[in-house]
């Protein structure tokens, strides 16, 4: 039993593991390996001094951690465009030639999973991180490791961060569905939302458990490592003993790529794992920088979709459903059917107009599709499958769950209940207000709030700030363990800190979106600023007009609304706006821009960031009623756009020029 010993046995089940998992070529019986591991196993339980970081006994798992730690990635992880049919994708051809550029395309399938990044310091794994944001991400390091095919130690010592796809074999899936069914659990619908659960879970031995799997596809700055092209990125890749897919294939132009889609489109049962799509990209990494990006999505690829998968089923049942506004929702109860993978029993049927154009019935036989693979939508009812017994659709009069009568506005299609007292329009506002956008309070999801509020610790948005006098009660609570009560305690008092929109936005003041609580807030700097405005005021600034105006002034009108703003204040909820600053500036006040193409000086984000505090607002198309359009290199459709419509188009250095004047 020498240290000289455990060092080989490591690298011999190493080895053994990346034949196996990822050549799929076994080099070693099951008997050996499991010989081998034993006895590499007694030796590190005998020696916990001579523990490898790379070690195959760390794929076992058994790390459990209190909280996810944010990981800001170096270079951003950003998604891609999507096309659905032939003539999107010879459009997405036809923008790339007419840059010059007539290229080799690289099509590879697209893996129904969950998105991460992995560095390597010296060949070693030091994080996993999940794509989050684009350029935040989760810290799933201890979850990573137990993932077979991701290697803790490279094939050569080199720092690199390569990205890819965590999923689920079809085959694991059903095997633990089985044994969870034996066990009375619930089964897990679909192999990508078990996936991404297994992935998030803070104990790594439930991940260990699950038996993930994983593709590297990408190199996010190659030309580092001297690679010309994205096939050598995969080729290199692959020689570092990361698992690439290899169903790809370099085709010359637009037949190919269709070619590519058509076969999958038809063989992808056959894989043993999900697709939702193909993804095409340009395979010169030259040419990937010269097409540069958009600000969410590179130019150089994109994603076809397959349609979406149809199904029939039966509409049991139109119930309706009240939100945070008191808008009325009709929803579908349907008998449950699985749709591209996921059992579906409910799909939004959003208003009484949609419900009547499409003559839906209680008692029909309807189509149901996944719009864009993910939202469960009823296409139509299959009238020639009527037997007259189906009950034709009447919208309610009264809320379903106060009893109120409905008020249905002018020229509006969707109907509301008005009774402020509604529990079920005070549950909603009391999950938006605790929501990410809003005062983002980690710890309390939608299902919390609900228990809170039926147990009555919650009742209205003051409450929240006032949970510490329940925390004896919660901890006798099934499912509330202290550190979790401690850390939504701590998440809450932190969002008193909060900037002026985040509050501005949670309080759910009708017709006041996200972006238009941060414009008020910078403009107004405090609340009580805010409050102090009149109708006319507020309609005199662009993009408020009288519907949002009339909002706020009613809002600020009715006394219960004002006492929940002097509690806040009372309590230490922060009134004042922290952001930056909007300046008075002539070039940029009450007018709108575009930024396009590839940039030098500042990011997209930065431009668009500072032209708002000056007063102006950023968009994202070209119209008549755009001030300027501000253009980097490689600008594209909307240069082209502004030049036809006569508009001023200024370059990165015009910009900081007129900042400036």
């Amino acid at each position: 039993m020498t240290i000289e010993r455990m060092k080989e046995l490591i690298d011999l089940l190493n080895e053994a593991n990346y034949n196996y998992y990822v050549l799929d070529n076994p080099t070693i019986t099951d008997q050996e390996y499991d010989k081998y591991l034993r006895e590499l196993i007694n030796i590190e339980l005998a020696h916990p001094e001579w523990q490898q970081e790379d070690s195959p006994t760390n794929h076992v798992g058994g790390q459990v951690i209190d909280t996810f730690q944010k990981v800001t990635h170096d270079i951003p992880m950003l998604s891609l465009s999507n096309v659905f049919n032939e003539q999107e994708i010879r459009a997405f051809d036809e923008r790339i030639k007419k840059e010059g550029i007539y290229p080799e395309y690289m099509c590879e399938l697209k893996i129904d999973g969950l998105s991460m990044s992995l560095r390597y310091k010296q060949g070693k794994l030091v994080t996993g991180a999940t794509r989050g944001d684009g350029v935040t991400g989760e810290d799933i390091t201890h979850n990573v490791k137990t993932i077979k095919t991701v290697p803790l130690k490279l094939k050569k010592p080199v720092d690199i961060e390569v990205r890819g796809e965590i999923y689920m074999s079809k085959k694991i899936l059903e095997e633990l569905n089985e044994k969870r069914k034996a066990n009375n659990e619930p089964l897990l619908q679909n192999a990508r939302n078990a996936a991404a659960g297994s992935v998030r879970q803070l104990d790594s031995k439930i991940a260990a458990s699950r038996k993930l799997d994983c593709w590297i596809y990408h190199l996010p700055n190659p030309e580092d490592y001297g690679i010309k092209t994205h096939s050598e990125a995969i080729d290199y890749m692959k020689e570092l003993g990361l698992k690439t897919n290899p169903c790809n294939r370099l085709v010359q132009d637009v037949e190919g790529i269709l070619d590519f889609i058509n076969y999958y489109h038809v063989h992808r049962k056959e894989l043993p794992y999900d697709i939702d799509g193909v993804v095409i990209k340009v395979n010169s990494i030259a040419e990937q920088k010269k097409l540069g990006y958009t600000a969410k999505y590179p130019k150089w690829a994109t994603a076809y979709k397959f349609p979406a998968e149809e199904v029939l089923t039966k509409l049991k049942d139109i119930i309706f459903t009240v939100g945070r506004t008191g808008q009325i929702t009709p929803n579908a109860v349907l008998e449950p059917v699985l749709v591209a993978g996921s059992t579906i029993s409910r799909a939004t049927l959003h208003n009484e107009d949609y419900v009547k154009a499409k003559d839906l019935r209680i008692g029909d036989i309807v189509s149901i599709r996944k719009a864009g693979d993910v939202i469960p939508e009823v296409v139509e009812a299959k009238v020639e499958r009527r037997t007259g017994e189906e009950k034709e659709f009447q919208m309610i009069k009264k809320c379903p769950i106060c009893g109120d009568f409905l008020y249905k506005k002018e020229g509006q299609v969707d109907y509301y209940c008005m009774n402020p007292k509604c529990p079920k329009i005070h549950i909603e506002g009391l999950i938006h207000f605790v929501s990410r956008h809003a005062m983002n309070i980690d710890g309390l999801g939608d299902r919390i709030i609900e228990d809170f509020f039926n147990l009555k610790f919650i009742s209205s948005i003051i409450d929240i700030y006032h949970l510490d006098r329940h925390r004896d009660a919660l901890t006798e609570l099934e499912g509330y363990g202290e550190k979790s009560i401690d850390n939504f305690l701590t998440a809450i008092e932190n969002s008193k800190k909060n900037s002026l929109e985040r509050l501005l936005f949670g309080l759910g003041i009708p017709n006041i979106g996200e972006k238009t609580a941060k414009m008020l807030a910078s403009r107004y700097e405090t609340l009580d600023h805010l409050r102090e405005a009149s109708f006319e005021e507020l309609t005199n600034i662009p993009d408020i007009g009288p519907i949002i105006a009339k909002s706020l002034v009613d809002y600020f009108a009715k006394e219960e609304n004002c006492q929940l703003i002097e509690q806040l204040k009372e309590i230490g909820v922060n009134m004042t706006y922290t952001g930056p600053k909007v300046e008075q500036n002539e070039n940029f006040f009450g007018k709108t821009f575009v930024v396009t193409g590839t940039l030098e000086t500042l990011t997209r984000d930065e431009i668009e960031e500072k032209i708002s505090t000056l007063g102006g607002k950023a968009s994202s198309s070209v119209s008549k009623k755009t001030s300027a359009v501000i253009v980097g290199s490689n600008p594209g459709s909307k240069y082209d756009k502004a030049q036809a419509l006569g508009i001023p188009i200024w370059t990165e250095q015009d910009f900081l020029e007129k900042i400036n004047s």
